[in-house]
């Protein structure tokens, strides 16, 4: 196996945020021709109550996908830097992937809050093993 491996299944969840982020402004535009919002107003101090649902859902994954996920993107570069890269980390990267892209798709299309908090908590778990392991890497 090859170290950087272990960087693709990062630079699949990065495109699935660039995705999402390139879809904010699309949506948004869209809702300001339509006259539903008026950017000055809906978007001053963050998203309004006014701002429709497919964009303020849209806003949270997006800003979803920039938070824990960070972790992972260390673990990621760490594991490539140390050249600790195992079998075993590379399938566990590629579970935390394909959770988010489900968590993703959920929050996007049906959002059921409890099929959401399944596949997060799944992705959270995942990520805290990858963790644990470059940890005991480290000593």
């Amino acid at each position: 196996m090859h170290s950087f491996q272990i960087l693709q299944p990062s630079a699949v969840l990065a495109l699935l945020t660039l995705t999402i982020l390139l879809m904010l402004p699309i949506r948004t535009f869209r809702a300001q021709f339509a006259k539903k919002i008026t950017l000055e107003d809906d978007f001053k101090y963050g998203v309004s109550a006014k701002v429709p649902v497919e964009i303020s859902v849209l806003n949270r994954n997006y800003i979803n996908l920039l938070e824990a996920p960070v972790l992972f993107y260390v673990a990621s570069l760490l594991l490539f830097v140390i050249n600790k890269t195992d079998t075993t980390f590379l399938y566990l990267a590629w579970a935390y992937v394909v959770l988010r892209i489900i968590h993703s798709a959920i929050y996007l299309t049906y959002n059921r809050v409890l099929h959401r908090g399944l596949t997060f908590g799944a992705s959270a778990s995942v990520l805290t093993i990858i963790w644990v392991r470059i940890l005991l890497a480290l000593w």
